[in-house]
């Protein structure tokens, strides 16, 4: 048996022995955006130590626990913080959480992170669509032996971020009075933050907002046939855009402040999933 997937299927065992509960939509949350997880109905909660090999995250703001209830009448499981490659995890490991909430059940994966803003339009706060991806040096999670089980050797990335649940974000933030700017997302494996030239390089490429996660979640979401739908909080400007140096205190910050709009457009949009 494959090793990823045998791993895979002993973290789904022992979440089954613990938790009694099928998600619809899964929802992972991005560095300081965790007080989403204030405004689910509680139904259950178990930590990531909890769950036999589960990968265990290590940056802070990320507190490390599947959050399951219901965000109106939706059933959802949240990942309160993530794991990312930079952590020392192998990229099989950092996927294993979206896999596994495949396997609960969820068909909708609901990425969020926090990033910086590659293009001049935007400013710290903002809140990004994610509308495509780009993945600059993190290794694809699918390389190896395909998982036959879990997907197709060769999947079509041409739609990853769901066109129907494009539309109700969108109409989610125009109800709501969310202001929500949209673009592309580039991933980069971190930790440390990009160059000047790597953020002038990824200008050129078209990115719009660049982070150390969430592309290599989603392509094997997308592999396992998930809807994906991504939103973006804007935390700072990259490299080479101002004078000030970056910091992750200022991504949790600014993270932060932008949480109240967060929540609102992520709770509105899940309730019309």
């Amino acid at each position: 048996m494959n090793a990823s997937y045998d791993k895979l299927m002993k973290c789904f065992e022992s979440f089954k022995e613990k938790v009694d509960f099928k998600p619809k939509a899964a929802i992972v949350l991005g560095s300081g955006l965790g007080d989403f997880a204030d405004t689910i109905e509680v139904e259950a909660e178990l930590s990531y130590s909890e769950i036999e090999g589960f990968p265990v995250s290590t940056v802070p703001g990320h507190a490390g626990k599947f959050i399951f209830g219901y965000v109106g009448d939706v059933p959802v499981v949240c990942m309160k913080g993530r794991v990312h490659f930079y952590e020392g995890y192998p990229i099989s490991d950092v996927v294993l959480p979206i896999r596994l909430m495949k396997l609960m059940g969820a068909e909708i994966l609901f990425l969020t992170n926090a990033s910086g803003g590659v293009n001049y339009d935007f400013k710290a706060g903002d809140l990004m669509l994610i509308t495509d991806q780009i993945s600059c040096f993190a290794p694809n999670p699918l390389i190896g032996a395909n998982i036959e089980e879990l997907g197709t050797r060769f999947p079509d990335m041409s739609t990853v971020y769901d066109r129907d649940l494009q539309d109700i974000l969108r109409e989610a933030a125009r109800e709501s009075g969310v202001p929500m700017k949209e673009g592309v997302y580039v991933q980069l494996t971190g930790p440390s933050f990009e160059s000047p030239a790597e953020i002038r390089m990824i200008r050129t490429l078209g990115g719009d907002a660049v982070g150390m996660s969430t592309v290599v979640e989603a392509i094997v979401a997308n592999h396992m046939g998930m809807r994906i739908c991504g939103i973006s909080c804007v935390c700072n400007l990259a490299a080479g855009m101002t004078e000030n140096p970056l910091t992750h205190v200022e991504v949790q910050e600014a993270a932060d402040k932008a949480a109240p709009l967060f929540t609102k457009l992520v709770s509105e949009s899940v309730k019309r999933f």
